[in-house]
């Protein structure tokens, strides 16, 4: 197996694997590399979560989505959660909990995300990057999971985010999960 790397941008690298299959078949995949992601599902009250409308121009389209992005280098992942929440809400969180790791799309890029939950959230300016379009929104948690199941929310990460911690509340009685 051999790859190159095909082009280096600002925060993803691309490349291609050519590799021969036990049949004597070259083969060739393009992947794309990248440094990590952080996503937070910010819980206002047990009732009400901050959700962004996000103009995304790779789809032209503006979709519902939790606070997200990209890892700096060298930074830490709890930090980088701390800084995207800050960014593109405003709040800031007195409780975290990490809840688990994923892949978005392993077939083809490399990242892993960090899911968090932050919660007892104070209000106070937002500092989104000069390239994000987007509008944070307190949305019921009732109409959050609505949109989950009418196609309204079609992201992965917030799908995952807020369908993983409905199933918590539901294992704990409804409540808040433990932990």
């Amino acid at each position: 197996m051999a790859w190159d790397i095909v082009h280096r941008g600002r925060k993803i690298q691309v490349g291609v694997e050519r590799s021969v299959t036990a049949d004597g078949q070259t083969i060739q995949r393009d992947f794309v590399l990248h440094p990590g992601a952080v996503a937070i599902l910010p819980l206002v009250d047990a009732e009400h979560v901050c959700l962004l409308r996000n103009h995304r121009v790779i789809v032209n389209e503006v979709l519902w989505e939790v606070p997200a992005g990209t890892l700096e280098p060298g930074e830490a992942i709890e930090a980088a959660a701390i800084r995207e929440l800050a960014e593109e809400t405003g709040y800031q969180a007195r409780h975290w909990r990490k809840l688990l790791e994923f892949y978005p799309s392993p077939g083809i890029l490399s990242e892993r995300t960090h899911l968090f939950v932050a919660s007892e959230l104070t209000a106070g300016t937002r500092h989104p990057e000069a390239d994000e379009q987007l509008e944070p929104h307190i949305v019921p948690w009732s109409q959050a999971l609505a949109w989950t199941r009418d196609g309204t929310i079609r992201d992965a990460k917030t799908l995952l985010a807020l369908l993983w911690w409905q199933q918590q509340r539901l294992a704990s009685g409804g409540g808040e999960p433990p932990g």
